[in-house]
């Protein structure tokens, strides 16, 4: 055999160990945890009078979220986070890998769920609300983190209510927020572990202390929408109709129903 031979076979050889490995490393390889660090030295704590129901009692705490994971549809169906004008930062992070919680008793779903499904992996606590510190950035690439969103709703209305809390967060200081998507029966399912797509997503922002809480809801539909964020805002009742969830129940409970029956807009300067 001649050199010129043995040279294509050998390239040849080598091209397709490379695409076997690009192959492998594409849809096997995750890192394990991003749970190891240091301290980063931000306070993330939250209320327990903020935190709504858990209808699994899986309850994981991560140092800069909490969440309640649902197996059965393979996603959180609240994260509740902290949000203060210090966390508001812009600083440069890389965006790591997507992997499965390691503090989710039953695995939470595998990123690779949403491959080629036409859904975003679609923030719960948005990566832009944690690049205060490398840690709290990555913490939210834990796939018990994300939930399928249309493409344009996330790129779109979604984003500009991140933003607008954002701006809350700068105007008036620390605020609580708790989101999801709305878990119902006979929801279209992505990936292998059947992923369900929410058709409706809610995010609850609070700010004030216990004896003076201020609260506004939001309910939207999982597209793409030019309304106004304002026409979007909803009593916290009718996300707990939707959701079967109970926000806000170790306060009194006429403080409850009072805090929780009312759309309003005052206090919340848009």
């Amino acid at each position: 055999m001649d050199k010129r031979k043995k040279n294509r076979i050998l390239y040849t050889v080598l091209l397709v160990l490379c695409i076997i490995g690009f192959w492998w490393f594409e849809n096997f390889y995750t890192p394990d945890t991003y749970t190891s660090k240091s301290d980063d030295g931000f306070e993330s704590t939250i209320p327990s009078y903020l935190l709504p129901s858990s209808s699994t009692g899986d309850i994981v705490i991560h140092d800069h979220f909490m969440l309640s994971y649902n197996e059965p549809f393979e996603q959180a169906e609240w994260v509740a986070y902290r949000l203060k004008k210090s966390h508001l930062t812009f600083d440069d992070r890389k965006r790591p890998y997507f992997i499965e919680d390691p503090k989710v008793k039953t695995k939470s779903a595998d990123w690779r769920n949403y491959k080629g499904s036409g859904f975003d992996r679609g923030h719960l606590c948005p990566a832009g609300d944690r690049r205060f510190s490398e840690y709290a950035y990555n913490e939210t690439f834990y796939t018990s983190n994300i939930s399928p969103q249309n493409r344009e709703f996330n790129a779109g209305i979604w984003n500009r209510l991140e933003i607008q809390v954002r701006r809350w967060a700068k105007r008036y200081g620390d605020l609580y927020v708790v989101t999801g998507g709305v878990l119902d029966n006979d929801l279209e399912e992505i990936g292998e572990e059947d992923v369900d797509v929410p058709n409706y997503f809610y995010k609850i922002i609070a700010k004030g202390n216990q004896k003076n809480l201020e609260v506004i809801a939001f309910l939207m539909r999982n597209e793409e929408s030019a309304e106004p964020l304002q026409n979007f805002v909803v009593p916290v009742d009718r996300v707990e109709q939707v959701t079967g969830l109970d926000f806000f129940n170790e306060l009194p409970d006429l403080e409850e129903a009072k805090l929780e029956s009312v759309s309003t807009l005052a206090g919340w300067k848009f």
